[in-house]
């Protein structure tokens, strides 16, 4: 398991992908919700060529190397869940587990999602075309839950893969910070509040 990818629902959407685009991220996609389903406004088009029409974006998704980092349009800023890359045997192994905690599964044919008691979600990914070559990865997080118990069933349910997020215990579920390793060094905080570290690998 590789821990690849996160998700915020924000109004922020513009500055955020102008935050990590200007850190070295590449948009991947842009996808709006409209009456008869999806409409894409992927690059090379830029926000200037459909600012008029106002889209509603359900998702826009960035990827620097092995990160993936998606975004899309909420009212407020609300962080909603953390992927990793799994093999078919990781992915059978953590859902038949969450299904014994009593965690809601929902297996989908593109990715599955584990509801945890904490609200943030756990998305299972099996797909490699959903990251790009490179080096950079993500070597650690912070997150900040709600109850010292919700600490213990992620870690209940991820084991030993837990090891490189440090829980802390909040009025609200945040993400604090993310660590990435690769070939950029600089320390900057994102439009939702996320401290984003980049560590040149040496």
């Amino acid at each position: 398991m590789e821990l690849f990818h996160y998700h915020h629902w924000t109004n922020h959407l513009e500055e955020i992908e102008k935050f990590y685009v200007e850190n070295g991220f590449q948009v991947a996609g842009r996808f709006a919700k409209v009456k008869d389903g999806i409409k894409t406004y992927h690059p090379p088009l830029e926000w200037d060529d459909f600012r008029e029409e106002n889209p509603t974006f359900r998702i826009i998704e960035v990827r620097k190397g092995k990160v993936n980092v998606s975004f899309g349009a909420g009212k407020k800023t609300m962080f909603d869940h953390i992927g990793f890359l799994v093999t078919e045997e990781e992915h059978d192994d953590v859902c038949m587990l969450a299904k014994q905690l009593g965690f809601n599964v929902n297996e989908g044919d593109r990715r599955t999602f584990i509801g945890t008691p904490s609200r943030l979600r756990i998305e299972l990914q099996q797909r490699e075309d959903v990251v790009e070559e490179g080096n950079d990865y993500i070597t650690s997080m912070e997150i900040m839950v709600k109850d010292s118990n919700h600490i213990q069933d992620f870690s209940r349910l991820l084991g030993e893969y837990v090891s490189n997020i440090q829980f802390t215990v909040g009025d609200n579920l945040l993400l604090k910070k993310v660590v990435i390793e690769g070939r950029d060094s600089n320390k900057s905080t994102d439009p939702n509040g996320v401290a984003v570290e980049l560590v040149a690998d040496t």
